[in-house]
C-alpha cells in the first residue's frame, strides 16, 4: 500500500480509503476504485492485479520502476 501511496503522491494523486465493508475495503486513486480483500498478507498475483488496475492512473508498468 505504501508503494501505491508514494507513486500516486509523485503524480499529484491520492490513494484514499473510500469505504470499509465486511470482507473488503474500497480504495481510490484518481478515478479508479479498487476493492482489496482484508487479508493478513496479499499474494503476489493479487498484488500484481491491483497494480495493473491502477495503470490507468499511474502509467503502464508503474510498479516496476
Amino acid at each position: 500500500m505504501s508503494k501505491i501511496r508514494s507513486a500516486a503522491g509523485r503524480q499529484g494523486k491520492g490513494w484514499t480509503l473510500q469505504r470499509e465493508g465486511g470482507d473488503h475495503e474500497i480504495w481510490q486513486c484518481g478515478s479508479i476504485r479498487v476493492p482489496i480483500g482484508r487479508h493478513n498478507e496479499i499474494g503476489e498475483h493479487l498484488a500484481e492485479r491491483i497494480c495493473r488496475e491502477l495503470e490507468g492512473e499511474l502509467g503502464k508498468g508503474w510498479w516496476r520502476r
